[in-house]
């Protein structure tokens, strides 16, 4: 057998799938035997590994009359992609090492290089959810809402956000050019260049008449604790009642958004629970926080996903505050990331959350309060929070909740 063989059965030996198996059937159990080694298993691992046994037969092919180059390394990165993108679930995915790395660095709060934006995969669209201000992306004009078609002339596929990601993302000072879909304006390509992007996923200000602001673009490794200290700040202001903008936020994880909910529900009360395939369910509760009671309005959108609506259910729930908006994204499953021990990770769909009433809103979405649509008419003009009807209705509504 040669080297590349013995290689490719290294890897797998975890699901003893080898070339010219040989078995014998005793006792109720099947001895499979791969060179010198034999392993007893049940008839159906024995199954298994007979259906399996049709990879290697595929590389054996491969290798003998494919004209080009070819790699092992190269060929498991893609049997493990389709096998996870089988699935038709846009969240359980392999990631190789970039990709790892990627996701990683995001998820941690670190600096990367990029376009400074993040995506969402819906109704088979990658959707572009958030764009970072005086990011790459906002300065060639990338909008929230924006549906991703190319990237450098490949489609962008819904079904693996991971490979779409890297395809954007790349060396610092390069250009990566993306087809864009807007309702307003048709398909239409952007060219921008990549940098390194530092998130600041808390963002907060005083407005007039004891009124706070502050939005979280995402929930990473330090939106938490700089949460805390953003409120924190307001309060020592005067902030008497607060809106919080969770529009264009599409998740994280799920610890940061318990310890930013934890600031408004009382302490041990759920906030959020989840049920796995196997019925085991755990919940999250509230570790308490310095602001149960203060008035709060919520601006929530199509983009606003998974942990940002983890929060708004939790709100919405407890009647703690009011929901001004659109309809949120629709997200109420819960991924766990599984490390491969060599750089890669499998991200998978690991059970369904559901609000402390009991509702998993998975394709559904949370509701708001108040229904407030925000123009098409306004999505090509630059910002201007005058002119942004939820905004001018959140405003309204705390300065009622204040009196």
């Amino acid at each position: 057998m040669d080297n590349k063989k013995k290689k490719w059965i290294v890897i797998t030996v975890a699901i003893v799938v080898v070339t010219n198996i040989a078995s014998l059937f005793l006792g109720g159990r099947f001895l499979v035997f791969a060179g010198n080694s034999r392993v007893a298993v049940d008839k159906d691992t024995y199954d298994t590994v007979q259906k399996f046994s049709k990879l290697f037969s595929v590389r054996d092919q491969l290798y003998k009359y494919y004209d080009g180059k070819i790699s092992d390394s190269v060929l498991l990165d893609g049997a493990l992609k389709g096998m996870t993108s089988s699935l038709k679930d846009p969240y359980t995915v392999y990631m190789d090492k970039s990709e790892t790395k990627s996701f990683n660095s995001e998820i941690q709060g670190q600096q990367y290089v990029g376009l400074g934006m993040e995506v969402q995969a819906k109704d088979n669209k990658v959707i572009v959810s958030t764009v970072f201000d005086n990011s790459p992306a906002e300065k060639a004009g990338m909008k929230s809402g924006d549906v991703i078609v190319k990237v450098n002339g490949t489609d962008a596929v819904s079904t693996d956000l991971e490979k779409t990601v890297s395809m954007i993302k790349g060396k610092e000072g390069t250009s990566v050019t993306l087809t864009l879909y807007r309702s307003t304006k048709g398909n239409f390509d952007i060219t921008a260049k990549r940098q390194k992007v530092a998130i600041d996923t808390v963002s907060g200000e005083m407005l007039s008449n004891e009124i706070g602001y502050m939005q979280v673009s995402m929930f990473d490794e330090n939106t938490g604790n700089n949460f805390n200290k953003k409120i924190d700040e307001l309060k020592q202001q005067g902030m008497k009642g607060l809106i919080l903008d969770l529009r264009s936020n599409p998740g994280g994880l799920l610890s940061a958004c318990i310890q930013v909910t934890s600031n408004f529900v009382t302490k041990d009360k759920v906030i959020v629970s989840t049920i796995d395939k196997y019925n085991s369910k755990e919940e999250y509760k509230s570790k308490g926080g310095n602001y149960i009671g203060l008035p709060l309005v919520v601006l929530v959108d199509g983009n606003t996903a998974s942990a940002s609506e983890i929060f708004s259910g939790a709100i919405r729930d407890y009647k703690l505050g009011t929901l001004i908006g659109e309809k949120t994204f629709g997200k109420g499953v819960v991924q766990a990331p599984f490390d491969l021990n060599d750089g890669t990770q499998l991200k998978i769909t690991i059970s369904k959350y559901y609000t402390p009433n009991g509702e998993n809103i998975h394709h559904k979405g949370i509701k708001p309060d108040i229904e407030v649509k925000y123009p098409d008419t306004l999505k090509d003009k630059p910002y201007d929070r005058n002119s942004d009807p939820q905004f001018q209705k959140a405003l309204e509504q705390i300065k009622s909740k204040m009196k």
